[in-house]
């Protein structure tokens, strides 16, 4: 097989691995609070039930990473960003934090292989240590897993 078809089966999974990177609006430093994150948390509890699947996220106070698996037939990304931006906008209003909370768009990769799965998972989990908010990673009250995602290639 051709090397450039060989790299197409390895962009066209049925079901890949999405990183996402969505920031607040000017970059507030508003996500970083035990209420937000118990809203990330249930946004991903519930997303089976529309055919997305929460893996490693860090939410950090002016943006979130986080890794997802969709059912293409059944929600698309760029939806489930916008519920799950909608979902903490509530939860913000709630808090009284005045609109708008975030920046329009996301950043998406498409994780293509085991290896960049961990190694985009161990960088991003360093974010708060980088950004000098604790000394280790584990510290860090908000960051989790939701569903545990495993990167598999399946040929065609």
């Amino acid at each position: 097989m051709a090397q450039g078809l060989r790299r197409l089966e390895s962009i066209f999974q049925p079901r890949p691995i999405y990183f996402v990177t969505a920031c607040t609006y000017e970059r507030r430093p508003i996500l970083n609070n035990a209420n937000v994150h118990a809203q990330v948390v249930e946004f991903g509890d519930d997303g089976t039930e529309h055919g997305a699947w929460l893996g490693a996220y860090v939410l950090m106070p002016d943006h979130l990473h986080a890794f997802v698996v969709m059912d293409s037939t059944r929600i698309g990304l760029s939806t489930w960003i916008k519920s799950l931006k909608n979902a903490v906008s509530k939860t913000l209003r709630i808090q009284s934090v005045p609109s708008p909370h975030w920046q329009k768009g996301f950043f998406d990769h498409i994780v293509r292989a085991r290896d960049s799965y961990s190694a985009k998972w161990h960088y991003v989990r360093d974010n708060p240590v980088r950004a000098g908010l604790v000394s280790e990673w584990s510290e860090w009250p908000f960051i989790g897993e939701i569903f545990d995602l495993e990167f598999r290639h399946e040929p065609n």
